[in-house]
């Protein structure tokens, strides 16, 4: 038994995938949030927020996906 285990990607949360997943801004304070957006509501589901760059690349490895360039 391991105690270094790599983890496993997290599964994309039905019904959304890889082409849902925006990052967005608040106007008030520019506090930035990122997560998959319901096409019907237009809320993003799922959100993180954002500190840096790195947040950002986190919450692709998270699950398993790569960063669009």
């Amino acid at each position: 038994m391991s105690i270094f285990r790599k983890k496993s990607p997290l599964p994309i949360p039905a019904p959304y995938t890889a082409d849902d997943i925006k990052v967005e801004a608040s106007i008030c304070t520019g506090e930035k949030t990122i997560g998959f957006c319901d096409r019907a509501t237009k809320r993003l589901m799922y959100a993180e927020l954002v500190r840096s760059e790195r947040d950002i690349a986190d919450f692709y490895k998270k699950y398993g996906l790569e960063r669009p360039k």
